[in-house]
């Protein structure tokens, strides 16, 4: 059985695969592989999320919380050259493929580890933090994602995610009202909600 995304070290046999993208003007070429989450091409929910980023330049720390192979992550950092983008990942394998395709694209303002959740960046806090959830980790593990997230945004920042109408995104934004105080829909399509809350 091959690995599940939501995977410490996958050992699923290596098919290394590459494609390019291109997400609000900018061009991005993509090494991907087997164990890791939309292995063959972008999927959609991360198209329509970049897409629907309101992003400020005053923003100076930025997180792509569960960045897989960074296409959300390197995105950013091409948009907003002046911050720092952080990216983390508990699959190891994707984090490998991340750092490879921001060296392969040029992107230098980017950070890159593997590790659960906040842990690889446990001393920062973020102007906003981004997030394909890996849903089929169960809401354990998402909502956790909420509460940590909440913790680690400067004052105004946001917390935004996209999740599929139909695995549970009413729910998930339930949770970031809860958790936040308000929440907003920033977008929807293709069975898609982006979803945001700020930090008050």
């Amino acid at each position: 059985m091959a690995d599940h995304y939501y995977t410490l070290s996958p050992t699923s046999s290596h098919q290394a695969i590459v494609f390019e993208v291109k997400l609000r003007g900018v061009w991005l070429k993509l090494h991907s592989d087997a164990g890791v989450f939309s292995k063959c091409r972008l999927d959609n929910g991360t198209k329509l999320l970049v897409e629907a980023l309101r992003l400020s330049p005053e923003w100076r720390k930025i997180l792509d919380l569960g960045c897989g192979y960074g296409p959300i992550g390197l995105t950013i950092a091409k948009l907003l050259p002046q911050a720092t983008v952080y990216l983390s990942d508990i699959n190891e394998r994707a984090v490998a493929l991340a750092k490879l395709n921001a060296k392969i694209n040029q992107i230098k303002n980017v950070e890159i580890k593997a590790g659960d959740g906040f842990a690889p960046f446990a001393n920062e806090r973020f102007d906003l933090i981004v997030t394909n959830p890996p849903i089929r980790a169960g809401k354990a593990v998402i909502y956790a994602m909420i509460d940590a997230g909440a913790d680690r945004l400067n004052v105004s920042g946001w917390f935004v995610a996209v999740v599929a109408t139909k695995q549970g995104a009413k729910s998930y934004e339930r949770k970031m009202a809860e958790v936040f105080g308000n929440v907003t829909e920033l977008e929807k399509g293709g069975g898609y909600r982006v979803i945001a809350s700020q930090r008050l």
